[in-house]
């Protein structure tokens, strides 16, 4: 209702996107941390780490392996589209909305990996070009910074003064109604018969949604991971699209109506895989 009565435009989507990841999200992660030592949290943080390179290593395998021979100017924004999570944007407010803020200190591990593949295999992938110097940025990004701060603050049991916190907290609670607007006005628009008519959507979608998440989940199965930490790689991994695949897509010239149209599939029926997920966790 606020992108058809033009409350949010253009222009104050990509304001409102640039508070979150740049501000909100951040801090949220930062003040995950806040929490006293316990050497069993410790242990956690580094094995949601290792779970989200088992993550990627699966997707990203599996994903180069289908589109191995494939070309054309979506060839990459589909690779892309189907390997990344909008783990950020939509999963912080969802591991906060079902875990709490445990949740999003051990999601912090994931998220590690998530930037470091981001802002690296991430980028090359949709620019086309082997810049390694692109690595640099992903130890620079607002998230990843939150990470390492709020880490060094646990470990080192600094807390940050009530008087402080609390003003920080009230604005870390708008990241989850915030996001939800943002989604919302990027989805109004789009054209559904563009979206029913695309069969490649379809695929991208079963991928992203179903096919990855599955995976995750049996390649997790055999081994004694503690429940909670388990089902927050599975659901994060069966986020939608990233929104940024939208703006990659304008910044390195692929088809950027392609990728609102699978963004806003994805987005759209993860409402629906993502509960039907959590009935097998």
């Amino acid at each position: 209702m606020c992108a058809k009565t033009g409350l949010i435009n253009d222009a104050a989507k990509k304001q409102l996107s640039n508070m979150l990841l740049v501000l909100i999200n951040p801090l949220l992660i930062l003040l995950s941390y806040q929490r006293p030592f316990e050497q069993e949290l410790l242990h956690g943080l580094l094995l949601s780490i290792l779970l989200g390179l088992v993550s990627f290593a699966i997707a990203i395998a599996v994903i180069h392996t289908i589109y191995r021979n494939r070309g054309g100017k979506d060839y990459a924004l589909e690779r892309f589209a189907a390997i990344y999570p909008n783990s950020g944007f939509l999963g912080i407010p969802l591991i906060y909305g079902i875990f709490g803020s445990e949740g999003v200190f051990y999601l912090t591990g994931y998220l590690t990996v998530f930037f470091s593949f981001f802002w690296t295999h991430g980028m090359i992938t949709m620019s086309g070009q082997r810049d390694f110097s692109t690595i640099k940025k992903a130890f620079i990004s607002p998230p990843l910074l939150a990470i390492f701060l709020g880490f060094a603050m646990f470990i080192l049991r600094i807390e940050i003064p009530e008087l402080i916190y609390t003003p920080l907290s009230l604005l870390g609670g708008l990241n989850t109604p915030l996001a939800m607007l943002v989604a919302g006005a990027s989805i109004y628009g789009a054209s559904i018969l563009g979206i029913l008519r695309d069969k490649r959507i379809y695929a991208l979608c079963a991928l992203r949604l179903i096919i990855l998440p599955a995976l995750t989940m049996l390649a997790l199965a055999p081994f004694d991971i503690p429940p909670m930490i388990r089902s927050i790689i599975v659901v994060i991994s069966a986020c939608p699209i990233a929104i940024n695949l939208i703006l990659f897509a304008h910044r390195y010239d692929r088809d950027h109506i392609y990728a609102s149209q699978a963004f806003a599939a994805a987005t759209i029926l993860s409402l629906g895989t993502i509960p039907l997920l959590l009935i097998f966790l």
